[in-house]
Formats: structure tokens, C-alpha cells, sequence
């Protein structure tokens, strides 16, 4: 098993590759134990970047998380988001406080807006800027947000400071690839991809079938190492097993093929023009 690749943040500060994400747990008491036991596995074999969001089960995915990193937060490079309906200037301070609460930490590593509300973004970034000075996260960043949410940020005083978009991207949700990939790298600002195996719906695919078979590999799997050898981009699959987990790492491993990434062309075709950015 080979270490896995860091990616750099605009810090300068260095966050492997592939995290975990955490959509859909703690929405049932009866899967909190394998959730917990999945997301400390996962820290076990370098998959330290942990992604979760207020949304998610009401905080309740954010109650999973804190209980899973309880005794090794410093392992751990932790994100969470701010809903658009709480992001004023005090209410993202709030919810970034009620957050904290529910992971049971001081501080989180980087703080996101989940998407584009009515809110002037001046007001969450003043938020943002706060909270960075009171320690109670470390950097701020966006998600889902377009080319044109993004060069509008970035005009901001203190917009040159976002560390990253979390956006959709898989192999059936590559409309990024013609505009928001290229300006991102252009302008040194990292890419998380979200839903990278579309919650599953893109499976059974025959493409993916084929190349699993031939690498003695899984189709999530291929659909994640197609995700993974890509720059400037974080990839968080959920995983709510440790054999699941334990799949999801194994995937960092499995080398594609020129043959592999064409059939894939062939069968999940890339944008020839830009389009509207997708969203779950």
C-alpha cells in the first residue's frame, strides 16, 4: 500500500488526496458504531481529511465525526460547512460555534459555504475573516460555486484568501472539466470532488464493469482512481463499512490504463462547451 499524495492548499500546507466524506451518516442510531469504526479506519490508513457539514442529519453527521476523532483531533485535517440560510455575518459565526459544539473540537481546519444564498458575500467573508482571527477556524473556503461565483469572490478584498471549492465531479458530472477545472488550477485554488461515484447510481455501468474485471478491481473503484490521478483535486468518497472504507483506500492504488481512460471517454464522453454547474 503506498502513501498517499498531498495535495497543497494555498497556504502552502499539504492534505492527502483522498479523504472521507460523511453525507448520510448519523441519520440512524443503529449505523453509529460501523460509522464511527469506518471514519477511524480510514484516519488509520491516511484518509485524514474528513469532510461533514451542518446539513448533514440535522448536525447529526457532524455528532458522528466528533465522536470518531475524539482523542486524535490533531490527525485529523477537518472541514464542515455553513448552510446559505445561516450565512450572515453572526449567523455563520453562530452556526460555525454550534459546529464546534457538535464535533467537540476548538477549531475547525477549513470552513466552507455550502452554496450561494441571498446573502452578500461580503457579509460571510467578514464572517469568515473573524472567525480565522479568533482561531476558531483555520481557513475558509466555498462550494458549489461556479466559474463566474468564483471570479466574482476572488474580486473581494478578502476573497484571494479562499482555499477551495467543494464541488459535484464524477465520471457521469464532468461539465467542470471545460471551465471550472482549468480557471481553479490557473489560479492555484484546490478542487474538492464531491459524489464521486454518484451515490452509486453510475455502478453498473458495462465500461466500468469491464475495466474493474480486467484490474480485478470494483467499478467504484476504477471511478475513483479515475478521480485520483487528477491534480489539484481532493476526492471524498463516503464510507459508512470498514470493508467499504478499506475498498476506497485500496482504490488510490489501482493504476488506469491509457486503454481504461479512453474506453471511459468513450462511454462517459467530456463537455465540448461550458455548462451549468451541477449540483446534489
Amino acid at each position: 500500500m503506498s502513501a498517499i499524495r498531498t495535495q497543497q492548499l494555498p497556504s502552502g500546507e499539504m492534505v492527502p488526496v483522498l479523504g472521507q466524506g460523511t453525507w448520510g451518516m448519523g441519520e440512524a442510531a443503529r449505523h453509529l458504531t460501523d460509522e464511527i469504526a469506518a471514519l477511524r479506519l480510514g484516519l488509520d490508513l491516511g484518509m485524514t481529511l474528513i469532510d461533514t457539514a451542518e446539513m448533514y442529519a440535522n448536525g447529526g453527521s457532524e455528532k458522528v465525526v466528533g465522536e470518531a476523532i475524539a482523542g486524535r483531533r490533531d490527525d485529523v485535517f477537518l472541514v464542515s460547512k455553513v448552510l446559505p440560510s445561516n450565512a450572515t455575518r453572526h449567523g455563520t459565526i453562530r452556526a460555525c460555534e454550534r459546529s464546534l459544539q457538535r464535533l467537540g473540537t476548538d477549531h475547525l481546519d477549513l470552513y466552507l459555504l455550502h452554496w450561494r444564498g441571498g446573502t452578500p458575500l461580503s457579509d460571510t467573508l467578514a464572517a469568515f475573516e473573524e472567525l480565522v482571527q479568533a482561531g476558531k477556524i483555520r481557513y475558509w473556503g466555498v462550494s458549489n460555486f461556479s466559474v463566474a461565483d468564483m471570479q466574482e469572490l476572488i474580486r473581494h478584498p478578502s476573497g484571494s484568501t479562499v482555499a477551495t471549492n467543494q464541488v459535484l465531479y464524477n465520471l457521469t458530472r464532468r461539465g467542470v472539466e471545460y471551465d471550472l477545472l482549468p480557471w481553479s488550477r490557473a489560479h492555484h485554488i484546490p478542487v474538492i470532488a464531491y459524489s464521486p461515484i454518484e451515490q452509486g447510481r453510475m455502478l453498473n455501468g458495462p465500461a466500468l464493469r469491464e475495466i474493474a474485471s480486467r484490474h480485478q478491481a470494483t467499478p467504484a473503484q476504477v471511478a475513483l482512481a479515475w478521480l485520483l490521478r487528477r491534480d489539484n483535486l481532493f476526492v471524498i468518497p463516503k464510507a459508512s463499512s470498514v470493508a467499504h472504507v478499506r475498498e476506497n483506500r485500496a482504490a488510490y492504488d489501482l493504476a488506469l490504463t491509457e486503454q481504461d481512460l479512453a474506453q471511459l471517454d468513450r462511454a462517459f464522453p467530456p463537455p465540448t462547451s461550458a455548462q451549468p454547474l451541477e449540483m446534489l
